[in-house]
């Protein structure tokens, strides 16, 4: 026969206590709604604690490159497995296989576009890669910034972003490919004038896109 060791109801927590501990985690919850994640993933800082963390810009961020989404809302569609038209033509410049200044430890970069981004305009490029597979990529905004959200689509409804950001003049690093896909940039011009946009690529992908 199983003999269980009981507690004595003195050891357990009066009603009082229990209605204080839940009365703590709500107050303790509230307190990080407010002052991180409201400003964290809405940009909305009541207490200006998120601004001082960093974490209002990153809410911000998040905020205008989401509604950036909604205002090109067709591009999301497009974007799926065999719905991309291959535009490379003007858009490439060719296989580089010279060296390119810029390139790391001298090496050559495989693909080069080079582009003209309109003011209020948004443009997208985007590699297709295999579940694992990397590409060294860096790109250059010539004389402004823009926006820019480093993400992936493919089979199934699957994406997931990278890295965003804004009022950004360039950026360089590796994707590696999390899924079987579509792996690129989406970048949008807030300034006044047009910007010109240089992107290089190489590595284990077997096409390279542009989405208007």
């Amino acid at each position: 026969m199983y003999n269980a060791d009981k507690p004595n109801r003195e050891d357990l927590p009066s009603s009082a206590q229990l209605i204080r501990s839940t009365l703590l985690a709500l107050v303790a919850a509230l307190i990080l709604l407010v002052t991180i994640i409201l400003p964290a993933e809405y940009g909305y800082d009541p207490t200006r604690i998120g601004r001082l963390l960093g974490l209002a810009e990153m809410g911000e961020i998040k905020q205008q490159l989401a509604r950036e989404a909604e205002e090109d809302h067709g591009r999301a569609a497009d974007t799926r497995p065999g719905a991309f038209a291959t535009l490379l033509g003007e858009f490439v410049l060719g296989t580089a296989r010279a060296n390119t200044p810029g390139s790391p430890q001298g090496e050559s970069w495989t693909d080069e576009v080079v582009f003209t981004l309109e003011p209020s305009k948004g443009t997208e490029i985007k590699l297709v890669m295999e579940k694992g597979a990397r590409a060294d990529f860096a790109w250059t905004a010539e004389g402004g910034r823009v926006n820019y959200d480093l993400h992936a689509d493919g089979e199934g409804d699957q994406e997931m972003s990278y890295r965003k950001g804004r009022g950004v003049s360039g950026d360089a690093g590796v994707i590696e490919a999390a899924f079987t896909g579509n792996h690129g940039w989406y970048w949008r011009n807030r300034d006044a004038a047009p910007v010109p946009i240089t992107l290089r690529v190489r590595g284990d992908y077997s096409e390279l896109k542009r989405l208007d």
